[in-house]
Formats: structure tokens, C-alpha cells, sequence
């Protein structure tokens, strides 16, 4: 480890990094997913605050996700369009398959009010409408300037296809490495694209359960407009009229009314896809997502919902939140030893200085009264959802020597609080004080003050 400090500081990483068990000493070589019996191809139980997988089954395998697309479709209508905004229909976006609400071209839509006709009934032809009314925006300006109700479907293409872009871009932001979205609607499609060395390759419409899931909670938990995205997904029943027309949209999610705490969720059905669901939960401070892909076909709709139940009764039953600042777990401030400081100025000529060191932020949580837990989109959460058999790992290291001058609150090292090889929190240890160089002043000093004590 290098570090700098004024322009003096150069330090070597402590050679000994230590480790300790602070919590589930003793593994419990039990499983409790093991009981779990899915219809679903992949699926996935998410914890939406952390991130973290609960429970997998082929939750990397890339898979079509019909209509589940939906939410990542909407998400990105609500952050780029105002609710108000006025959406005229283009003859590409009106000829969709269905399901679809049947508008027609040259009509117009308001934003908000097609929302959830795309959310509650999962329209195809709303899903085409509202992508291209925000997708033309980053098309030519000559594209850009002529009315969508004149689009030829070539032209209708080209503004999906910038609006899928969004949604690419979005889900490469939110690590979904292995999702690829073209169509706003979740119709199945593949696309060809050629290299630069002649040869070609096809990426299909897919997403993974994993990145299915992290999507949703990003919809639910961190989106600027996440409160927007419930308010739709959470509406039983919707109603308005436009172009001398009346509409009426159902809410066809029925997990809102098994489970007490059910937020939100989407249902999806291709041929290919099979039946597919993501939905969120929260309850008793948990806050869980289901994501499922291919579960069942025909004459199995109702797979999706005892999957889904199953896997959310499992976390509600078996996770719990532990903080990792909380006693018995929290690193031990009595560890940290203090740091030599070479050239640093000391009481008595010839000793050599030290700094001490401690972690940052404890002496203003333990003067707070406790610790906080984050509910907020971007917050560092300092804790973790756990089985009762899982561990929290700690490990902890600081630099070995400082060269003055220290300045006090200098990071020297890091405790990293860890479940599964991955780091949840981390903690800076930082120097409690400040080390003044040695200097040509302070040695006349010494030299006065033992002149004058042997005198």
C-alpha cells in the first residue's frame, strides 16, 4: 500500500492482515433452501436492499423474459418523460400484436395515462407508442422535427431501437452483464450485428433471474422516480378517456393480494418464454424480490404464484437482519496497535514517534446512542439480511510505518466487514492525532532544554 500525506508519506501495508469470526462460530451444516421445490427454469429470491441473493436456481442462465420487460420499459419512460407530456401514435406502434389497447395512429395518448395501460395490462402497442415518444428525442434532427404519426416503419424502428438503448445502458449501469433488451415490450427478437472482421453475431431479447431481480429493485428502491413506480404498479384499476374514447385497465398482478406487504410486480407470457414473474415484498424491514423465468406453459398460469409465495415465505422465515456495528459483532477498537512515525518530532530527543490509530465515525456513533440503518437509495446499509447458520467475516489491516508530518483523521487501513467473499461494509481506521515533522526549530529546542537541564 502506498499513501500520501503532504507530500512526505510513503508507508508499506502491514504484513500480518487479520482475520476473525465475530458471528455463527459455529456453521450450521444444515440447509434450509434445500426443502424449496420450484415449477420455474431459473428463479431467484433477491434481498432489493443489499442485493444479495438468497436463494438461486440457474439465476445466471440467460432466458427470454416476455413482458417482465415491462418494468425496465417503464422505469425509463418515467425518467426521461413527464407524466403530462403528450404521445402521438405512429401506424408502427398501432399494428403491434396483442395484447395491446388498440390505439390508433395520429392519435394521442398522455404519458401517465398509458403507463398503466402498459403496467396493468401489459399493452404491446402503449409499450411501442411510449418508447418511441422518448427514443425520437436522440434521433435526427430531421426525425426528431417530423410528426410520429408520419413515421414510416422504418423510422418507427430506428426510435425504439434508441430506446432500447436506454434501457441497455441502464441495465450495464445496474451490472447486468448478461441482459439485453430490444423490443420495449417483450416480444421476442433477435438481433444480427456485424464485426469488424466480416463475421456476424445474433443477441436475443434476454435477461437472467439475477439481473431480472436487481432491475426490479432498482425500480423499487433507488429510481429518483421509484414512488412514481409503485403508485402505477400498485393500482388495482385504472380509468381514462381520450380521442372520443373510453378506457378501463386491470391490474392482472394478483400477487398484490396473497402476501400482506406485496409492493409491486409483473407478470409475462411468450411461447418461447413461458410464463414469467418479478415481484417485490416488504415486511417486518425486509424488503425481498422474486424474480421467474420459464415457469410453465399453458394450462400451468398458476405456477408463477406458489413459486413465488414459496420462495418469500423462505426469506420472511428465515433472514433476519443483523447490523455488523452491533456488540459481539462491530471490529474491536483494543486490536489497533499505534504506528511508528519515522522523522516525527516526540517529547524526549531520540524516541521514536507514534500515532495512534482508530476507526472512523465510532466515537460519533457511540456518542449518537446506537448505530443507523440506510433506507435510501446510494446509503451504505450496516447490516444484512442472514440465515441464522451464516457468518460474518472480519478483516482488518493498517499500514505498518508513517513518515511525518501525520495530519490527525490520515486513513491508515480498512476493516471489511464480509459475507460469502463479498465486502458489505467497510470501515476506514484513521490516526487519532497529528505528528509534526522534525525540524531544524524544534531540535534547537532539545538541544536547549538538555543544555540547560544539565546546567
Amino acid at each position: 500500500m502506498r499513501k500520501s500525506i503532504g507530500g512526505f508519506f510513503c508507508a508499506l501495508l502491514l504484513t500480518v492482515t487479520s482475520s476473525m469470526t465475530v458471528y455463527g462460530t459455529e456453521q450450521n451444516t444444515s440447509d434450509p433452501a434445500g426443502n424449496i421445490s420450484l415449477y420455474a427454469a431459473a428463479a431467484v429470491l433477491m434481498d432489493a436492499d443489499s442485493g444479495r441473493v438468497l436463494y438461486g436456481k440457474n439465476a445466471d442462465t440467460p432466458m427470454a423474459m416476455a413482458s417482465t420487460t415491462k418494468i425496465m420499459t417503464c422505469i425509463q419512460i418515467l425518467e426521461h418523460a413527464d407524466l403530462d407530456e403528450m404521445v402521438t401514435v405512429s401506424a408502427y406502434a398501432a399494428s403491434m400484436p396483442k395484447v395491446k389497447l388498440y390505439i390508433k395512429q395520429g392519435e394521442q395518448y398522455r404519458v401517465g395515462d398509458l403507463l398503466y395501460s402498459l403496467m396493468l395490462e401489459s399493452h404491446n402497442d402503449t409499450a411501442v407508442a411510449l418508447a418511441e415518444h422518448v427514443g425520437r428525442q436522440f434521433l435526427p434532427e430531421e426525425l426528431r422535427e417530423k410528426p410520429v404519426s408520419e413515421y414510416t416503419a422504418e423510422e418507427s424502428r430506428m426510435a425504439v431501437a434508441a430506446f432500447a438503448a436506454l434501457m441497455n445502458a441502464k441495465a450495464v449501469e445496474l451490472g447486468c452483464e448478461n441482459t439485453w433488451f430490444i423490443t420495449p415490450n417483450g416480444l421476442d427478437a433477435t438481433e444480427t450485428f456485424s464485426l469488424q472482421d466480416g463475421s456476424t453475431v445474433q443477441k436475443e431479447h434476454c435477461t437472467t433471474a439475477a439481473e431480472l431481480a436487481r432491475i426490479m429493485a432498482y425500480c423499487i428502491r433507488e429510481s429518483p422516480q421509484k414512488d412514481a413506480f409503485l403508485n402505477i404498479t400498485r393500482t388495482g384499476n385504472y380509468s381514462f378517456s381520450a380521442n372520443g374514447r373510453s378506457f378501463s385497465c386491470y391490474n392482472h398482478n394478483a400477487f398484490l393480494t396473497m402476501m400482506d406487504g406485496a409492493l409491486s410486480g409483473k407478470t409475462g407470457f411468450t411461447n418461447k418464454a413461458g410464463y414469467c414473474y418479478v415481484g417485490a415484498l416488504e415486511r417486518d424491514g425486509k424488503t425481498f424480490v422474486v424474480a421467474l423465468l420459464a415457469c410453465g406453459w399453458p394450462n400451468n398460469k398458476t405456477y408463477k404464484w406458489s413459486d413465488t409465495r414459496e420462495l418469500m415465505e423462505y426469506g420472511l422465515e428465515q433472514y433476519f437482519y443483523r447490523g455488523f456495528l452491533e456488540e459481539g459483532i462491530r471490529f474491536d477498537e483494543k486490536l489497533l496497535q499505534p504506528v511508528p512515525v519515522a522523522n516525527g518530532q516526540t517529547d524526549i530527543l531520540g524516541d521514536t514517534a507514534y500515532a495512534e490509530i482508530e476507526v472512523a465515525g465510532r466515537r460519533a456513533l457511540e456518542d449518537g446512542g446506537g448505530e443507523s440503518m440506510a433506507d435510501g437509495a446510494g446509503e451504505e446499509r450496516q447490516g444484512l439480511l442472514l440465515r441464522e447458520d451464516e457468518q460474518i467475516r472480519v478483516e482488518y489491516q493498517w499500514v505498518k510505518s508513517l513518515e511525518a508530518p501525520v495530519e490527525r483523521g490520515t486513513k491508515v487501513g480498512t476493516v471489511h466487514y464480509i459475507v460469502d467473499d463479498t465486502v458489505y461494509l467497510t470501515e476506514d481506521i484513521v490516526t487519532a492525532e497529528s505528528v509534526e515533522p522534525i525540524e531544524f526549530a524544534w531540535c534547537l529546542r532539545q538541544i536547549a532544554g538538555r543544555f540547560l537541564i544539565k546546567k
